[in-house]
């Protein structure tokens, strides 16, 4: 009356070894996935660029472009910008808002940005301003960092390899507690 399956050990290798094959490659297939999401390069921090009385402008280099920030400069209350515009080398630039308040101003392929003067006219509370200052030698081509670029690879490539050994880890403990129940 016992059921023949249950007397053998050997009945539920296959479907456990199958399903632990198809968990691993399933971890790993998501780790690539997140790994991939997570070697975006991150944003620069923003640096302090030109200030005024009432304003304090920041920015830092990404992909593409430039980040502009404006904020008050004792930073009690929030900034509200009206109209805000940029020349940089005495060309204007386009300028979009994004969600957080920051601004983007989006710089062609190629362009070395590297010591060039940048005027921005800020317009808040009925008033414009103008703050100039100086890009950071610091930016190379397309105002992307030379030296916070390297940093932003080295560790994406660090939170990638930790992503696959913890997956690794996981894999092999599933492994082990399939092979034990079995």
């Amino acid at each position: 009356m016992s059921n023949p399956a249950l007397r053998s050990s050997g009945a539920n290798i296959a479907p456990v070894s199958t399903a632990c094959r198809r968990l691993c490659l399933a971890l790993i297939a998501s780790a690539f996935a997140l790994g991939a999401a997570r070697a975006q390069p991150a944003a620069a921090p923003l640096a302090p660029l030109a200030h005024s009385a009432l304003l304090s402008l920041e920015a830092a280099p990404v992909s593409g472009g430039l980040t502009l920030r404006v904020q008050r400069a004792t930073g009690q209350t929030p900034l509200v910008v009206d109209d805000l515009s940029v020349r940089i080398d005495g060309k204007s630039e386009p300028a979009t808002v994004r969600p957080d308040g920051s601004w983007f101003v989006a710089r062609p392929a190629g362009t070395q940005d590297a010591g060039k003067p940048i005027d921005v006219t800020v317009g808040h509370d009925g008033i414009h301003e103008i703050l100039n200052g100086r890009l950071a030698p610091g930016t190379g081509k397309s105002g992307i960092a030379t030296s916070g670029a390297t940093a932003v690879v080295s560790s994406s490539h660090k939170q990638i390899f930790w992503w696959i050994l913890n997956i690794a880890i996981v894999a092999i403990a599933a492994i082990a507690i399939s092979r034990r129940i079995s």
